[in-house]
């Protein structure tokens, strides 16, 4: 899940700026699959770098369609999506994380899925949900991201702790474990402030069973069950269990290889990484669902695939957003980019059936929660990032943080 670029007032101003309000139009959508066409497709990061050679692929084999897929940094990924639709200039098929989804839908250039050719019900349903606005979907889910626990398996033996912890009591006492008995210099890396600093948040708010907003709209992040998660992700800076200040870019593996840190919330690309780069460490660390407060409940993330409003090539489209979705086409974007998928039935064979550590992330996507697909979200988890940031700093209780925060987000949902 990636953080717009621009807040979704700037982005609503500027739609309003070229024209452009949430009527949408239709569009012809009229070229038949059938015939020959070119389908544009915007793809973002890794994803709009691979993309091509499946593209290649499947052009091949339907030589009516040229599919021209242009890549698109995630840094300039929002302000390109917006100015495109605001000049009516959106490309037949565009990735689209739950943080865009509000927003584009409001602005009316997203179409509706064809619930006739996609079924919610071959989906993770955090991944279904990620694509709906206002009870109607406009993404149909790609591939699924959420966060699990590393930690170190190695340097358990030697701190005497012999399982997984699965409680919040359980990770903090490993967490002082590891460091008295293994000699590590923190006990877990969580973040303490900056940017997106919810994400790490997310783990802890959940598993208390607290929302930033809840399934009415209204801000939640004041509730006793968010306050509890603010108190618990406070402790590990009390009491020196976590650093308290990280410089931008921190790249947690380096530490997690060292064992200066040996346990740390992540998603599943630190697998490839930890393979590839730590080879050493191969067999000596492990991954475990998120450690249960009131409940085992994670962040989920990941992206979908959108159709214009404006496209003239819908039923294209919708063929190879089957063909990107469906389990073949899972399994194949699996092996080529380890972006977990979004369909189940991927999920029935080779590794992704047999490798323990990819089971744990199906288990834990199983009851991930999404962020709810408002266009101000960019803006609330803002208020969310800088009251964490009071929290782990020691300017602020829990629950001044917590009040505070309800205060603010209350003010961006009027």
């Amino acid at each position: 899940m990636h953080r717009a670029a621009r807040t979704a007032t700037v982005a609503v101003a500027l739609a309003t700026a070229f024209g452009i309000t949430a009527c949408g139009s239709s569009g012809g959508g009229g070229v038949a699959a059938d015939e020959k066409q070119t389908l544009t497709v915007w793809a973002m990061g890794a994803e709009g770098e691979k993309l091509g050679a499946v593209a290649e692929e499947y052009t091949k084999a339907n030589p009516n369609v040229t599919v021209k897929v242009t890549p698109v940094g995630w840094d300039v990924a929002h302000q390109k999506l917006v100015s495109a639709a605001a000049a009516g200039n959106l490309p037949d098929i565009a990735q689209m994380g739950g943080t865009y989804m509000g927003e584009f839908a409001e602005l009316g250039a997203l179409e509706p899925v064809d619930t006739e050719v996609f079924d919610e019900k071959d989906f993770f349903p955090a991944a279904w949900e990620q694509g709906i606005v206002d009870g109607t979907a406009y993404g149909v889910p790609w591939y699924v991201d959420t966060r699990v626990l590393y930690y170190r398996t190695d340097l358990a033996e030697q701190a005497g702790i012999d399982k997984a912890p699965a409680t919040w009591a359980e990770l903090r006492e490993a967490a002082a474990a590891y460091q008295d008995g293994a000699g590590t210099k923190w006990g877990l890396s969580i973040q303490p402030s900056g940017l997106d600093t919810v994400q790490s948040f997310y783990p802890f708010l959940y598993s208390a069973g607290g929302e930033i907003v809840d399934g009415d709209g209204k801000a939640a992040i004041g509730s006793p069950a968010a306050v509890k998660a603010f108190e618990e992700y406070g402790k590990y800076f009390a009491e020196g269990l976590a650093k308290k200040s990280v410089t931008p870019g921190y790249d947690v593996t380096k530490d997690f290889n060292t064992g200066d840190v040996p346990m740390f919330f992540s998603g599943p690309w630190i697998m490839s990484i930890l393979k590839d780069q730590y080879p050493d460490l191969d067999g000596k660390w492990a991954v475990a669902k998120v450690p249960t407060g009131e409940q085992s409940v994670s962040m989920a993330g990941g992206s979908s695939l959108v159709i214009s409003k404006d496209s003239d090539h819908k039923a294209a489209a919708k063929e190879f957003i089957s063909h990107l979705t469906d389990t073949k086409g899972q399994a194949d974007w699996y092996e080529r980019t380890s972006d977990l998928p979004a369909a189940t039935a991927a999920w029935e064979s080779g590794e992704l059936a047999t490798d323990p550590n990819l089971q744990v992330f199906r288990e834990q996507m199983e009851t991930a929660k999404n962020t709810p697909t408002l266009a101000q979200w960019s803006e609330i988890t803002s208020k969310v990032d800088r009251a964490v940031e009071s929290v782990t700093q020691g300017k602020a209780s829990a629950e001044e943080a917590a009040k505070k925060a309800q205060s603010e987000v209350e003010s961006l949902l009027r």
